[in-house]
């Protein structure tokens, strides 16, 4: 690669980042897909990369599983099972704490399940429903449902794309990975309540659940029951050590042929937006690779990663907090993924990206897709602002990735 393409591929992935990390300009209103499909088209009009290297650079494994995972979600949907169990919740709760208690371990246990982004599209205006039925404050409940989403997500290979990513390029198997990472999972939902309840418990000691006024939504039972059999068939392959984005797409083919009900519902249902974004930013990033400048960077700062195991996991995990929130998550771990093999025990550093690149995503509300989606779905209902969702996240973040590297140093 010529200098003037390394100054343009900088330049692009530079531009590129701009938009996809802050709000939409005035001067050019694309959204993340758009721009990212933006720097991909130009990568190839300037001749940084030809339309081979870009179909090469696409991680078509992630999109696959991906894609699986969204179907199985969607047949959840349609099921009726997110609006059961919002309103078997708000029915067992007693109290506006354990009401906390409860979105916490479900939208933890969900991202880790499914998609976290998936899990927080579907559950948002569910919650804002939950709580506005019961008259309950907003802004704690979002922030439950925002952060339990990022922190459980980190649990399983499957959680959310970056740990997707993670687990093609690390080869980890599904339950050795989860293994390590479910006890770092279940520590920070712990560590996220308890700052939800002390931070918010003058607000929700005033607060009373009023009584349901409108009957729960119908639950296709026969349906529910189909996708739940699909869905422990799809981790039973996961845990057998299949291909983790062909085991997810059988799982979803198969719904597809034994629902019955019409496919074009359900793949209306698919973040297609979504996977527009990462298949156009693997383009992106990939011609930014090869401007050398990453390896550059690594070479240049590797004499503060340390010498020994635990001093690169733990350098390595508050520099991937900050490249998450500089870069963002997937961006930062298609980058840096090119590193790993340079330390002293690689599996530790693939799990410590892992957890720090999605543990990361609570810092602030800008910090993951999902809080943003949390965030824009109950706009109508909730303003949460920068500081309000900071002066949570940033203590949730600090205390969840120094408990996490802990366990994971103790784990392996």
């Amino acid at each position: 690669m010529s200098t003037q393409q390394e100054i343009l591929a900088i330049a692009i992935f530079s531009f590129t980042y701009v938009l996809i990390s802050g709000r939409r300009l005035k001067i050019l209103p694309l959204n993340r897909p758009a721009a990212a499909v933006l720097g991909a088209v130009l990568m190839v009009v300037t001749g940084v990369l030809t339309p081979e290297q870009v179909y090469r650079s696409v991680d078509y494994d992630t999109l696959v599983l991906l894609l699986g995972m969204m179907l199985i979600s969607a047949y959840l949907f349609l099921a009726g099972f997110f609006d059961g169990a919002a309103d078997g919740i708000l029915k067992l709760a007693r109290t506006p704490q354990r009401l906390l208690l409860y979105l916490v371990l479900t939208s933890g246990i969900l991202s880790a399940l499914l998609v976290n982004d998936t899990i927080c599209l579907m559950l948002t205006p569910l919650v804002v429903a939950v709580m506005v039925r019961g008259r309950l404050p907003l802004v704690p409940y979002l922030l439950a449902l925002a952060m339990s989403a990022n922190i459980g997500s980190v649990a399983t290979l499957v959680g959310n794309p970056q740990n997707m990513i993670i687990g093609h390029l690390s080869q980890i198997p599904f339950l050795r990975f989860s293994r390590s990472l479910l006890p770092v999972a279940a520590v920070g939902l712990a560590i996220q309540y308890a700052i939800l309840r002390v931070g918010f418990r003058q607000v929700l000691r005033q607060a009373i659940i009023q009584p349901q006024t409108t009957s729960p939504r119908p639950i296709d039972r026969r349906l529910l029951k189909l996708t739940f059999g699909t869905l422990a068939l799809v981790f039973a392959g996961f845990i057998a050590g299949y291909n983790l984005a062909w085991t997810a797409l059988g799982g979803a083919a198969l719904l597809m042929v034994l629902a019955r009900r019409d496919t074009h519902e359900v793949l209306k249902l698919v973040d297609w937006h979504l996977l527009v974004f990462f298949a156009a930013l693997f383009a992106v990033v990939e011609g930014f690779n090869r401007t050398g400048l990453p390896d550059r960077t690594f070479h240049a700062i590797q004499g503060v990663w340390g010498a020994s195991a635990l001093s690169q996991a733990c350098n390595f995990a508050w520099f991937s907090v900050v490249g998450s929130n500089l870069f963002s998550n997937v961006p930062f771990v298609l980058v840096a993924g090119k590193w790993i093999g340079n330390f002293a025990n690689p599996e530790l550093i693939w799990k410590v990206m892992a957890m720090a690149t999605t543990l990361a995503g609570n810092l602030t509300i800008l910090g993951s897709v999902a809080n943003m989606i949390v965030v824009e779905s109950a706009r109508g209902h909730a303003e949460v602002g920068f500081w309000d969702y900071a002066k949570f996240g940033i203590p949730v973040t600090l205390l969840t990735t120094a408990a996490g590297m802990i366990l994971l140093w103790m784990l392996g």
